[in-house]
C-alpha cells in the first residue's frame, strides 16, 4: 500500500517501492503512474464495477498478529459503496478461515477481481468495522490494475445453502505442505498474494501464469516474477518487511490452501532456469502455518480463454 510520500506530502510510493523501481531500472515509468496513488473516491464507475462482482481477497492480519489473505464471496451487490470512501461488504471469512472474528481497527487490503472480463481493483485502508458475515473498509487508496496473467474463467453464481465446515468438511491447520496441498499448488494458474508495510499497511495482489508456474520443493515454494506495471507494490512492502501470505483456491469444489510465512526477492540475473518472465527475478515463500478446507461456496466454473503466459523453463 502507498501514501503520502511524495513532493509537499502528496501521494507516492514508499521507500521500499522506490529503491525496487531503482534496482529494476523503472523509475521514470512507475512515476508515470504516480496519480493512481491519489485518495480514494469510489464512486463513478469504481462503485458499479464493485458493486457487480462476486470474489474478493482480503489480506489482515489474526487476533495473533498472524498475516493471511482470505476469499471473500457473495452475490452481485455484496460489495456496496456507500461514500467516496467508504465500502461495506456482506460477507466475512468463513468459520474455519484463519481471519474468521477478525479484529477491527487494522489495515486492510482488498482486491476486487472479475475473471471472466480479466478486471482486478487494488483498494487500501483501514477495517473499520467487522461482524458476523459484515465488514466495513474506510479506502485510502483503489486502483484498477491491468488484465495481465488473468485466467478467464466464469463463476456461476452463488447458490443458497452451500456448504461450510463442519464434521464432514474439517479444516486442518499445520505447519507444513500434504501430496494434496502440493498437487493444488502445482495445478493452479492463479494465487493470491497478501504483503504489509508498517506504516502503509496491508496490500492484496494477484499472480497468474502457466499451471505449474508455482514451483514446490519439499515445504519451500517460488515463482518467477513476470513483466507487469513496475510499480513493485508487493516487492517493495518484502524489501521492508518480509511476512507474506498466499491463497489458493479451487473454486469448483471450494477448497482452500491458506499459507502464512515469510517471503523474499531473489535477483537472480536474467536468463536461469526457471526464469519464465526473463526478468530475473523470483520470490521465495516459506510457510509457518498452513490452512486447508473447503472454505469457498463452491460453484460450477467455466474456463475461458488463458492468458497468453510463458511457457515454463525449468
Amino acid at each position: 500500500m502507498s501514501g503520502p510520500s511524495g513532493p509537499g506530502g502528496g501521494p507516492g510510493f514508499h521507500a521500499g517501492e522506490l529503491a525496487v523501481q531503482q534496482r529494476a531500472g523503472v523509475r521514470e515509468e512507475a512515476a508515470r503512474l504516480t496519480r493512481m496513488l491519489d485518495p480514494a473516491d469510489l464512486r463513478g464507475g469504481l462503485g458499479r464495477f464493485l458493486a457487480g462482482r462476486t470474489f474478493a481477497a482480503l489480506t489482515a492480519r489474526d487476533h495473533d498478529q498472524r498475516l493471511w489473505i482470505s476469499p471473500l464471496a457473495g452475490s452481485p451487490g455484496f460489495l456496496s459503496v456507500r461514500s467516496a470512501t467508504t465500502l461495506d461488504i456482506a460477507a466475512a471469512p468463513r468459520p474455519g478461515d484463519p481471519l474468521h472474528g477478525l479484529p477491527a481497527g487494522q489495515p486492510a487490503g482488498l482486491l476486487v477481481v472479475e475473471f471472466a472480463a480479466r478486471r482486478r481493483v487494488r483498494l487500501n485502508g483501514t477495517l473499520a468495522a467487522a461482524g458476523p458475515g459484515a465488514l466495513v473498509i474506510e479506502a485510502e487508496q483503489a486502483y484498477g490494475n491491468c488484465p495481465q496473467y488473468i485466467g478467464q474463467r466464469i463463476l456461476a453464481p452463488i447458490e443458497t445453502g452451500t456448504d461450510h465446515p463442519g464434521a464432514d468438511n474439517p479444516v486442518r491447520r499445520g505447519t507444513g505442505l500434504t501430496a494434496g496441498d502440493r498437487a493444488l499448488i502445482r495445478a493452479a494458474d492463479t494465487f493470491f498474494l497478501g504483503t504489509t508495510h508498517p506504516d502503509r499497511g496491508n496490500d492484496a495482489s494477484h499472480r497468474g501464469g502457466t499451471p505449474g508456474f508455482v514451483r514446490v520443493e519439499d515445504d519451500a515454494l517460488w515463482w518467477p516474477d513476470y513483466p507487469g506495471n513496475n510499480m513493485f507494490n508487493s516487492f517493495g512492502n518484502l524489501a521492508v518487511d518480509p511476512a507474506a501470505a498466499l491463497l489458493f483456491a479451487d473454486f469448483g469444489t471450494g477448497r482452500t490452501l491458506h499459507l502464512s510465512g515469510t517471503a523474499a526477492v531473489d535477483w537472480t540475473g536474467p536468463g536461469i532456469a526457471g526464469d519464465d518472465g526473463g526478468t530475473g527475478r523470483r520470490v521465495r515463500f516459506t510457510p509457518q502455518r498452513v490452512v486447508s478446507g473447503r472454505l469457498l461456496p463452491a460453484r460450477t466454473v467455466a474456463t475461458g480463454q488463458a492468458y497468453p503466459t510463458p511457457p515454463l523453463t525449468g
